[in-house]
């Protein structure tokens, strides 16, 4: 019965025996066509011009189409100024203006060159998806361009006539921006985001912004991606990390410009509280010691005071839910205020900042009244910012703990794990998780933050967003704490250590990674991880591939601080019909830099895993749906000729 009412439903759709047949054959063609490239970010931190050079080159995907178009045909000086044409037209064209080369002869030129390279592009989608991807404006323009036409017999005056009157009529360079555009929209057909898209870089807010018009995108989320959820649901500890750490890095730029949330409530505090304290712990990373202005002075005191209140509120937290495992990160009563010095780990340090306005140390973990004020009005700021809201709507809507897609399993941090290979349990509200069921009750309660009518359930889901940012057990982590007071407050380096997970040593052990195949539901030879959060240490000469090819590192190294450590600027990857492409990237230059040399960021392509076939859609988990859906379409066919349900023929 429940069939039938399905193949009811879906003859709305398909009237007719011919509509229905119509479709199977469309679709049966779409599973012998190659499967669309799929394009693998991490750890993004904010760093916008970075990634959006990274999108619109389509981590070389670009320019190798542009070689396998042209091949030697052009000198490789030529191909360069192609593909910087192609990531960016508008400012390359002002640039080859103002040189005085923009005459008709390479308006010509280019149309022609930008044609082919679509031609190319476009060549394994069906003509339907690559109109819809067209510019309205010029869809037809462009369709009958690339568009072989085998009744035209002579297709260069044909191609010659479009070109020229695109050209006499001015409009040229919207054509070639259009062009350019469709390019880099149809070399990329899914793009991965495997966290970290927040953090210490200027433009998280920017990254977010092009994601929400981005055509096909899934998101892993990474711990500072929730971070900024629990802040967005108004999880008062996540809001204080979020602003120490704006502070830290000298990047309020993104909460006050790009969210437009004000932090005069803590200048105010800040400025009375800690009027005659130097704060000389809290200095801002950006700045030397010798730029001591009024500015600069100004944020160490609200660097101190907001971390403060953070160390103040997650005690709380860390009291309040014991599940956590998180007692060794309460260490404000650590301190022994007489003796100026702080208990960790079972031993004692002398303490590096000993003053302690607001910290009643008869009741330590309390919020005077007028921090209580700052961090309500700066939570009225971030629940009510209607920005932050599309940004945080998008991660829940896109966004999960982990995906299965194409026999890949793809999750930012890691499977907690034992030393011997078991996977760790986690007693979450009494119950005992690990691996696949950890996760998916994690994400559950990460949601009902936002989408529970029970305020009890809500209040618990905020408080577990502050949890995956930084615990103990927390798979987004994956470390064994977070040494934020110790970096503060001890000198001694050994207590600033946080040590990871067992997993990250154990993911290069083919039994282990098997049984997390088996966990997921994954199986097959090509089955792969692949995993962000931990720089790789390039330099050093360490792979990002781990367990002969089984486990990909794909910390994208977006963050400039880590150049130094990395020695590269990180890796992407490009999943497409041939295979797994692995590219290692050299530190972005600039805009201008491109425009006016030609030169793309340095990458270095390995192929990672080249498949003995071409990958068709067919073999994807798109395919299988495809199959799903013909097997519908079948099913409706034998009952419109069965009798069981009547056509809807049309006059």
């Amino acid at each position: 019965m429940e069939k039938i009412r399905f193949l009811e439903c879906l003859s709305k759709q398909y009237p007719t025996i011919d509509s229905a047949a119509t479709e199977i054959i469309n679709l049966q063609s779409i599973l012998n066509l190659p499967k669309g490239t799929e394009h693998f970010l991490s750890d993004i931190h904010g760093e916008y011009k970075a990634f959006a050079h990274v999108l619109r080159n389509g981590s070389g995907a670009v320019m190798k189409k542009i070689d396998d178009v042209f091949g030697d045909t052009l000198f490789e000086d030529q191909k360069e100024d192609l593909a910087s044409l192609i990531y960016y037209p508008s400012e390359k064209l002002q640039y080859v203006k103002n040189q005085g080369k923009a005459d008709s002869s390479w308006y010509r030129t280019t149309l022609y060159r930008l044609v082919s390279v679509c031609q190319i592009v476009s060549s394994k989608y069906t003509r339907s998806k690559v109109r819809k991807a067209m510019p309205e404006n010029f869809r037809y323009v462009i369709e009958e361009l690339i568009t072989e036409k085998k009744e035209v017999l002579n297709k260069k005056a044909y191609y010659d006539e479009i070109i020229n009157t695109i050209i006499e009529i001015g409009c040229a360079d919207e054509f070639i921006v259009e062009m350019s555009n469709l390019i880099q929209r149809l070399v990329i057909d899914h793009l991965h985001i495997i966290g970290d898209i927040y953090d210490r870089g200027y433009g998280s807010h920017f990254v977010m912004d092009s994601l929400l018009n981005y055509h096909s995108l899934d998101i892993q989320w990474g711990n500072h991606d929730v971070l900024w959820m629990g802040a967005f649901a108004g999880q008062t500890a996540c809001i204080a990390n979020i602003v120490r750490t704006s502070l830290l890095y000298d990047n309020l730029s993104v909460l006050e410009n790009g969210y437009g949330i004000s932090m005069m409530p803590l200048v105010l505090f800040a400025m009375e509280t800690y009027a005659d304290d130097p704060c000389a712990q809290f200095t801002i990373r950006s700045r030397h010691a010798s730029e001591m202005d009024t500015q600069t002075v100004l944020a160490m005191k609200m660097h101190k005071a907001i971390t403060i209140i953070q160390f103040k509120l997650e005690g709380q937290l860390i009291a309040k839910h014991h599940e956590y495992n998180m007692e060794n990160r309460r260490l404000l009563d650590k301190i022994d205020v007489q003796k100026g010095t702080v208990t960790v780990e079972g031993k004692e340090y002398p303490m590096l900042d000993r003053y302690f306005p607001t910290i009643d140390f008869d009741n330590l973990y309390e919020l005077t009244s007028e921090e209580q004020s700052v961090i309500a009005k700066l939570s009225n700021s971030f629940v009510n910012c209607a920005k932050l809201k599309s940004h945080i709507n998008l991660l829940l809507q896109k966004g999960s703990l982990y995906k299965v897609c194409n026999n890949n399993l793809l999750f930012h941090g890691c499977i907690p794990m034992n030393e011997d290979g078991s996977f760790r349990n986690i007693n979450l509200f009494g119950e005992d998780l690990c691996g696949k069921e950890l996760y998916d009750e994690l994400e559950r309660w990460a949601r009902k933050a936002f989408f529970s009518v029970n305020e009890d359930d809500k209040r618990v889901g905020r408080d577990i967003l502050w949890f995956l940012w930084n615990g103990a057990d927390s798979p987004l982590y994956g470390r064994d704490k977070m040494t934020t007071f110790e970096r503060y407050f001890v000198a001694d380096e050994s207590t600033h250590k946080e040590v990871k997970d067992v997993y990250y040593k154990l993911f290069n052990d083919e039994e282990v990674v098997n049984r997390i195949f088996k966990m997921f539901g994954i199986k097959g030879e090509n089955a792969h991880i692949i995993n962000g959060h931990v720089p790789i240490h390039h330099t050093e000469g360490e792979s990002p591939v781990k367990c002969n090819g089984k486990v990909i590192i794909i910390d994208g190294g977006f963050s400039q601080p880590y150049h130094k450590v990395t020695g590269i600027a990180g890796y992407t990857l490009i999943y497409n019909s041939y295979g797994l492409m692995l590219t290692a990237h050299e530190p972005f230059k600039s805009v201008d830099y491109t425009i006016r040399s030609g030169r793309d960021m340095q990458t270095n392509q390995v192929a990672t895993e080249v498949s003995q076939k071409r990958i068709l859609v067919g073999d994807t988990d798109n395919g299988k749906k495809i199959r799903e859906n013909i097997k519908d379409l079948k099913d409706l066919i034998k009952a419109y000729r069965n009798g069981t349900l009547r056509q809807n023929q049309k006059n």
